[in-house]
Order: structure tokens, then C-alpha cells, then sequence
């Protein structure tokens, strides 16, 4: 039987229970890629981290929702960071990931940490015919990102009221949709549906913000933002627009430590 550690790490809050949940499980070298898969179905969480020991410099980091692998995922590197922190007990200020997109770092702050991802400026684009009606809210302006598509709204109650149609969200040709408006008390809020990876909303989106970031940097003419993500759970984090960086500062807590037992 084969025994590996699993930790579940609330991203993007400083209270458990908040935030969105992630699984990380250290790995001595790569399993098939159908078991990790099954294993981040049984964890049955938006995502599963699996990382491997460090080598040049950097911890070879992958992320599977339940459905599927993914190219780029911001909470769940913030909870992979903070268990090789706070469980494994690295104890340098900073650390590199090798991952699907390119070398992403994390920085231990005082209070949290910070992501340096790869921004995602977008392109303009008009709203696919039928989004309106599936969203059932006005939109101002549609941004077709490396991985999703940001629709922007008036008003943050809009975001808050949302309840779109997810079969209509899932066949539209990306990742997932994120819908964002200004914020009444931080710069913006926003939420995130993924239902072609089996993720119905995502509670926070690291990687989502990587795309929302430079959009308010530029409509608000400022680098650095507050940010909310207004699910259930609700997520915390403030941005800093770098030109081909993004900066994502926020907190993790553990809720979780445990084994899964695998046969041989």
C-alpha cells in the first residue's frame, strides 16, 4: 500500500471555512496521469495540487479540477506555497513553481503571500450571441482571455444577483466565464462559473484575476487594486499591475492534514 500526505489548504482568507478550498499532496515523482486524476476526483474540491521535491531551483507543480487537468491555477499554488511554508517548514522568503505556465513564484509577506503570475492582457470582443439572455443582466464589454472570458457589468449587485445558466456557459469555447463590476467598497468584485471543468462556481480564482487585473488597472488608471470574489465563501486579495506580471497578495490557512492509502 502506498501512503501520501494530503493537505487542505482555505486559499485567499485568513479564516477556515472561507476562501476556496485546495488539496495538496506531495509526491516523490509523477503517478499515472488517470490516478491523479481519479484522486482529485474523490477530493471532489475545484482543485488538487500535486508537487514534486525541488529540483533546479524550482517544485514541478501540477493542478487537476475534478474533470480535468488545468494550465494555470492561482489558489491552489497559494495553498501548495503555504504548506511547503507552514507544514513542510521552508524557511526562505521565496519559492519558484515549473508548472504548465512557465516559472511562477511566491513570496512570503509578513501577513500571507504573493503569486507573481504571467498577465493576461485580453482582447475585446463582442459578446457571443445568446450571453445576455444566459446571464440575464446587461453587459457592457466581453474580453476573450488566454483561458477565459471576462464580461464586464455596471454594478456590483448585477454580479451578486447572478444566476446564469450554466449549460449555456459550457459551451461556450473556453475554460470558464468571469463576470465583474466595480466594487462599493474595494475597486472590484467579481465571480467565476466553470462548469466545463465541474466546477459550477469557483469560491476564489487566483488565475482569473491574472485577466481582471490589468482590465481595472487600466479603466481605473491605477497598479494597485482590491479585489473581492463575492461567492458564497467569498475571497480576499489585492492586485498590483506589473505590464507582463500580475501580483496577487493574499492569505491561507489549513483546515486539514491527512493520508490517502493507495494500493500497490
Amino acid at each position: 500500500m502506498t501512503v501520501l500526505r494530503l493537505y487542505q489548504i482555505d486559499a485567499f482568507h485568513h479564516q477556515v471555512l472561507r476562501g476556496n478550498p485546495a488539496a495538496v499532496m506531495p509526491l516523490a515523482q509523477w503517478l499515472p496521469d488517470e490516478l491523479l486524476q481519479a484522486i482529485a476526483l474523490e477530493n471532489n474540491l475545484s482543485e488538487t495540487a500535486f508537487f514534486l521535491p525541488e529540483q533546479d531551483g524550482a517544485f514541478p507543480l501540477r493542478w487537476f479540477t475534478p474533470a480535468q487537468e488545468v494550465r494555470l491555477c492561482g489558489h491552489a499554488t497559494l495553498a501548495t506555497a503555504h504548506a511547503l511554508f507552514q507544514e513542510i517548514g521552508i524557511t526562505r522568503p521565496r519559492i519558484t513553481f515549473q508548472t504548465l505556465s512557465g516559472s511562477l513564484h511566491v513570496e512570503r509577506l509578513a501577513t500571507g503571500y504573493r503569486l507573481d503570475f504571467p498577465a493576461d492582457a485580453g482582447t475585446t470582443i463582442a459578446p457571443p450571441p445568446g450571453l445576455a439572455a444566459a446571464l440575464g443582466t446587461a453587459i457592457q464589454t466581453t474580453i476573450a482571455g488566454k483561458d477565459d472570458l471576462l464580461v464586464i457589468v455596471a454594478h456590483q449587485q448585477q454580479v451578486a444577483d447572478l444566476a446564469p445558466d450554466l449549460a449555456f456557459i459550457q459551451q461556450l469555447p473556453y475554460r470558464g466565464l468571469i463576470v465583474s463590476a466595480p466594487g462599493t467598497a474595494v475597486d472590484f468584485v467579481s465571480r467565476c462559473f466553470y462548469p466545463r471543468f465541474g466546477i459550477a462556481e469557483d469560491p476564489v480564482t487566483g488565475s482569473a484575476h491574472t485577466l481582471l487585473t490589468p482590465y481595472w488597472a487600466k479603466t481605473l488608471g491605477k497598479n494597485q487594486l482590491a479585489a473581492r470574489q463575492i461567492s458564497a465563501r467569498t475571497g480576499i486579495l489585492a492586485c498590483e499591475y506589473h505590464g507582463d506580471r500580475v501580483w496577487l497578495d493574499g492569505q491561507a490557512v489549513t483546515y486539514l492534514r491527512g493520508e490517502v492509502f493507495l494500493p500497490d
